[in-house]
């Protein structure tokens, strides 16, 4: 493990691996490095490209200095990216994917960018100031119930599922702290400031709503190109995605 310090002095984690171009990982909601989905794709890429899978702001190893703001994880981003050497790809995740977006459309640079299913459009900010109500009282339980069932349109049959395996229960109940961020990065923003190359997946049997955002996302992005991964839903094979992303930044 190897640490960054941000442009507001919070340490940054981040574990190097594989050889090749840069690639910086960006983790969506829950997320983190040690993430066995993460691990899986950063296993995947490592024999051609130098991984950086980093942990943000307020998960694994990394710090989290109050008060939070979009544009910290922007530089949280930014100072990951300076010690690839500053000429990285960028593949994120749901949530991340919408930070990384963000991220190029404020002029973090970036050689290209893969996106899976970023949950577009904008925060709904009721339902971020409820998030943070229910962090505020310490009910993380009722917080990650909250985030997956109106957030996510996960149904509450399969969040008690969840809730009796105590593992994924408590990684879950345990990273609920960064949620309202999460919520928070969803924010509108200028995407066609984000000029450079970009890969926008979803998958074939995903949600509606998120295979629509692809499909409008990609219509606004000076140069984007949209596809969609065969038999795949919102919770993605990494064995799947992982060469379709490779394709894409070694082209």
């Amino acid at each position: 493990m190897q640490k960054v310090i941000s442009g507001d002095g919070t340490p940054i984690a981040y574990e190097r691996t594989g050889n090749g171009p840069a690639l910086v990982l960006v983790a969506g909601a829950f997320g983190h490095r040690q993430f066995p989905a993460l691990l899986e794709f950063a296993e995947a890429q490592s024999p051609y490209f130098t991984v950086y899978n980093y942990d943000r702001r307020g998960r694994g190893d990394s710090g989290d200095t109050p008060p939070y703001a979009v544009e910290r994880e922007i530089e949280d981003l930014q100072a990951v990216i300076d010690a690839t050497g500053g000429n990285a790809c960028v593949w994120g995740q749901n949530s991340g994917a919408v930070l990384a977006l963000r991220a190029a459309a404020a002029g973090v640079p970036m050689r290209k960018l893969a996106l899976h299913e970023p949950p577009l459009p904008a925060e709904r900010p009721e339902f971020t100031a409820r998030l943070t109500e229910l962090i505020a009282a310490d009910k993380r339980a009722d917080a990650v119930k909250y985030f997956l069932t109106t957030g996510m349109g996960v149904p509450a049959f399969a969040v008690r599922m969840m809730r009796m395996m105590p593992p994924v229960w408590q990684h879950l109940t345990g990273i609920a702290h960064t949620l309202p961020y999460d919520a928070k990065v969803l924010g509108a923003a200028e995407w066609a400031s984000a000029k450079l190359p970009i890969l926008v997946m979803d998958g074939e049997k995903s949600d509606p709503g998120l295979r629509k955002a692809a499909a409008d996302l990609t219509a606004v992005l000076p140069d984007a190109r949209r596809r969609t991964l065969e038999g795949q839903d919102h919770n993605v094979s990494m064995s799947v995605m992982a060469p379709v992303v490779r394709e894409f930044f070694l082209d």
